[in-house]
């Protein structure tokens, strides 16, 4: 597997870079979505065009260009077909965005990062990693598989949760100390220094996930 430190975690191409932001909706991608839900919402709520026009506040043809995506709608008409589907402004646009960030990593071929616990031998394995505006998530898994006097501690921003897959160990938080055995799980503030302390039963395998926050580097 390849190794990379924890500041290349992340880091990639630009062209990777561009499809994580978004591609630029194709042309008339947006109104043929807002056509569809609304021509799915009127049909739902059982109004022919010529009501749901009258409701809106619009003409029966207007409304008819727009369930056909033959014309772009103001925010004020969209507000109009919000309030008279009676549904939020934001369900108009659901699809817009459908395309997802998603990272599959088959079984062992995660890439090797190198951390301090790597030189007590510890192999740590990312899964994964999601990093936007609005998501940062990510996964490691942690295998232990020498015994050593020294184990560091960790302290990083955001939620972590410790999930044990094997052997049995105890595990550090702040003042606290837990016995983790195969099932066992334990989250906790990652801002607290935390780390292995005794490892009882090798190998230790364990699966790790931080969540950290919008603002988190």
């Amino acid at each position: 597997m390849a190794q990379m430190s924890e500041d290349e975690v992340g880091a990639g191409s630009p062209e990777r870079e561009v499809a994580r932001a978004g591609a630029e909706p194709a042309e008339g991608g947006l109104e043929r979505v807002i056509a569809t839900q609304v021509r799915a919402y009127r049909l739902a709520a059982g109004v022919s065009v010529g009501e749901m026009a009258a409701r809106v506040g619009v003409s029966k043809a207007m409304l008819s260009k727009i369930e056909n995506a033959q014309t772009s709608c103001s925010l004020t008409t969209l507000a109009r077909l919000a309030a008279g589907l009676q549904v939020p402004v934001t369900a108009l646009f659901r699809g817009v965005d459908a395309d997802r960030e998603a990272v599959y990593v088959p079984s062992g071929h995660g890439a090797q990062i190198i951390r301090r616990g790597s030189r007590q031998g510890h192999l740590y394995e990312l899964l994964g990693a999601l990093r936007g505006p609005h998501k940062r998530m990510e996964a490691v898994l942690v295998t232990l598989t020498e015994a050593s006097e020294v184990f560091p501690l960790f302290q990083h921003p955001g939620t972590e949760l410790l999930y044990m897959l094997e052997g049995e160990m105890v595990y550090g938080h702040g003042e606290s100390r837990y016995t983790m055995r195969p099932g066992d799980a334990l989250q906790f503030d990652g801002e607290g220094a935390h780390g292995p302390e005794e490892l009882h039963e090798l190998p230790v395998r364990f699966l790790s996930v931080t969540a950290y926050g919008d603002h988190a580097g």
